[in-house]
């Protein structure tokens, strides 16, 4: 096979809970993940010496054995018992980076679906999410996309049926703010250790209440948007007033439904019924947001993630 190219889509927290500590020392949480159309593409191609090699046409990203492309292929390879495999990948970048939209999970992922392609290795859905979930917490939502309820680290996955109006978002993101995953989780176990939960029953009601809560409702019955929830906001935002200040002028947009932080930041978004919507709120925001520095994305919200877009 000569090329395969993988679409990795970006995505977002409608939700995000913190319910506590697991035994693991990572926190469980309680989140929905929405998959939308802001996406990277991964170009792979098979080497002849068994070597594998990334490049990336945004100059500030690691291509080394740190970029979760390389570390999933060396999983997959290693896995498949076939040490004379190799790949060639380039990644066209337009996800920005430590934005917490997941760009590098997904990236991730779609080096796994890629090279199960490209070596034509012929692994299931099933363990293709077993070794997902070893890379990174939010890699096995990557590889399936649109929108989930995800639980523990955020590897137990429960898909939810298609929004009953695919909602889209105007996303915005300050170019030289970034936000550490590790380093947020961190400030939110020193500020907030105090009200985490304890027990497994504990935690499991507060699943409970986000299967059955108004976010649900609005998603799949058409019903209004309550506010949304991000246990990571406060923390970020006390540390970056460039959170507050865009989520401030996102809350001025014509039609916005909910606004919100995603992941450990700093992104932000507001949402709307529809990408016209999205679109006229860009164009109302364009000022406000580029006196104050912020890059804007127009996106609507998809049904998948990863994605062989040719081979």
């Amino acid at each position: 096979m000569a090329e395969v190219v993988v679409r990795a889509a970006a995505k977002i927290n409608l939700h995000l809970e913190v319910l506590g500590l697991r035994p693991d020392g990572f926190h469980e949480l309680a989140m929905v993940m929405q998959s939308i159309d802001l996406c990277d593409e991964l170009v792979l191609a098979p080497t002849a010496d068994a070597s594998l090699q990334l490049s990336c046409d945004h100059p500030f990203l690691p291509t080394d054995g740190s970029n979760l492309i390389l570390r999933a292929a060396a999983l997959l390879r290693g896995r498949s018992g076939l040490p004379e495999l190799g790949a060639r990948m380039q990644l066209r970048k337009r996800i920005p980076i430590g934005a917490g939209l997941a760009g590098g999970s997904s990236n991730g992922a779609a080096a796994l679906v890629g090279l199960n392609c490209l070596w034509g290795l012929g692994l299931g859905p099933g363990l293709l999410a077993e070794l997902a979930a070893e890379l990174g917490s939010d890699m096995p939502f990557c590889l399936d996309g649109g929108t989930q309820l995800c639980f523990g680290r955020g590897e137990r996955l429960e898909p939810l049926a298609a929004p009953a109006s695919a909602p889209a978002v105007l996303l915005i993101k300050h170019p030289e703010a970034s936000v550490s995953t590790p380093w947020a989780y961190g400030r939110c176990r020193e500020q907030c250790s105090d009200r985490y939960l304890h027990t497994e029953a504990d935690f499991e009601r507060r699943r409970e209440a986000l299967r059955r809560g108004a976010l649900l409702g609005a998603l799949q019955e058409g019903l209004a948007w309550p506010a949304l929830r991000n246990d990571l906001q406060p923390v970020v935002a006390s540390e970056l007033p460039v959170v507050a200040e865009g989520l401030a002028i996102l809350q001025r947009a014509n039609g916005a439904l909910a606004t919100a932080m995603s992941g450990s930041g700093p992104s932000l978004f507001a949402v709307f019924d529809t990408i016209a919507a999205a679109r006229a709120a860009c164009d109302q925001l364009r000022a406000p947001l580029a006196e104050a520095g912020f890059e804007a994305w127009s996106c609507a919200t998809i049904s998948d993630g990863v994605r062989v877009v040719s081979e």
